[in-house]
């Protein structure tokens, strides 16, 4: 029998062979963390006894869910987490306004095909459309992996998602894996190494990939796996080992048609609440959010700067646009992407987490509504327990924030 990509690249760091379900020690290549989780990581590393982390040079730390501070709480914690970067030399650090940490770290090129990745973030699985393991944990296991340079883990089994077929036009890869969300549901991957394959992640650029990835954990899995390609070696500037899963492995494999995918949304309550846009057309909604370690990159605000510009956002609609990190930032300024938000009466937020968490720079209120590019929709996520969220494309989120309500896209197809 043959072996899952997975299987093979934990074998390799292993050094020995090793088959899905098994418990192994597993070295850790590179690990990060937040301003969020930082505080909570340096308290069990102080529980621990341990004074010194084993590998500062392969550890980051980015702030990005507060940015800036909401409260002098917030502002003491993360000044804490800037003593113990400077104290324990790691200089892989990023200060308030470098981007989010799953965007970043890719971005830096801490991170190669081949790695064992850890973060205290649950969409660390992100990494692993880059052809690595990625998978978030909490801040007591990262404090182990600081210490010792490996963690415990159990050999995920391998979920495939086989997507044939290409995306239309204004169909994007939010699209597809808010299908495939509705498809396997929030706890049909769980503990499992869900692989992204076929014609249509083949085709898709690096940035489209790490959404398809970011919200593997979405549906309770480990990681979500990307064969490394030559996209992934020019995005991260590098390259590393890369495997794939033999064809006699025979991995369980789920099939997704998407060309024949239509823009979709996903309800409020339930990531896996997944209509077509057009079931749910006219929905009133009162804010329009674009951004999130899910769609803030480039190619997210690119595309939702085609449909706004020469509009407004309807004037009783808020639009709020967060990229996901300084270079994203900067580039959509030179390129004029920033101008056309905001000549569409949209607002420009600080590079961060921003509205998705329902902290600060976006809250929504009672009874609110909102639609937005991030990756959950639960009660209260982004505000009020009363509120309601959309989960969305870029194309749909800017189309719905120019006409006030949930629209299709391929209404504005020039």
């Amino acid at each position: 029998m043959g072996k899952t990509a997975v299987e093979k690249l934990i074998s390799d760091k292993i050094g020995r062979l090793v088959s899905e379900g098994e418990f192994v020690e597993c070295p850790v290549d590179f690990a990060y963390c937040h301003d969020g989780t930082g505080v909570l990581v340096i308290e069990a590393l102080k529980r621990m006894g341990v004074e010194r982390i084993r590998d500062p040079e392969n550890f980051s730390i980015v702030f990005d869910h507060s940015v800036p501070p909401y409260s002098d709480q917030a502002a003491t914690l993360q000044s804490r987490v800037r003593r113990f970067a400077r104290e324990q030399g790691v200089k892989k650090f990023h200060d308030m306004g470098e981007g989010i940490c799953h965007q970043v770290v890719p971005e830096r090129g801490y991170v190669a095909p081949g790695m064992v990745v850890f973060g205290a973030d649950s969409h660390t699985c992100t990494l692993g459309c880059f052809g690595l393991f990625a998978t978030g944990v909490g801040a007591t296991d990262l404090a182990y992996i600081l210490a010792t340079g490996k963690t415990w883990m159990k050999v995920p089994e391998m979920l495939r998602v086989e997507c044939r077929g290409l995306l239309r036009e204004m169909v994007s890869s939010k699209d597809l894996i808010l299908e495939i969300t509705r498809v396997i549901g929030t706890d049909g991957a769980t503990y499992k190494a869900l692989e992204f394959s076929g014609e249509a992640v083949r085709a898709m650029s690096q940035s489209s990939r790490m959404t398809m990835s970011n919200m593997a954990v979405e549906m309770g899995a480990k990681t979500g796996f990307i064969e490394a390609d030559e996209k992934t070696a020019e995005f991260l500037g590098r390259d590393g080992k890369r495997f794939r899963t033999d064809q006699d492995a025979k991995p369980e494999t789920v099939e997704v048609d998407a060309s024949s995918l239509e823009p979709c949304v996903a309800c409020p309550g339930s990531v896996a609440n997944v209509k077509p846009v057009r079931e749910v057309e006219g929905a009133h909604i009162d804010q329009a959010f674009l951004g999130s370690c899910t769609n803030g990159r480039y190619e997210d605000l690119y595309e939702a700067a085609k449909i706004l510009r020469g509009r407004k956002v309807r004037e009783d609609t808020r639009m709020i646009v967060v990229p996901a990190s300084k270079a994203v930032h900067m580039r959509a300024q030179r390129d004029g992407l920033l101008d056309i938000f905001l000549e569409a009466g949209a607002m420009v937020g600080v590079t961060g987490c921003g509205p998705c968490l329902g902290v600060h720079m976006g809250v929504i209120g009672e009874n609110e509504v909102a639609i937005s590019t991030s990756n959950r929709n639960f009660v209260g996520r982004m505000g009020a327990r009363s509120s309601s969220v959309y989960l969305a494309s870029p194309q749909t989120v800017a189309a719905s924030a120019v006409e006030g309500k949930i629209t299709d896209p391929r209404r504005f197809l020039r």
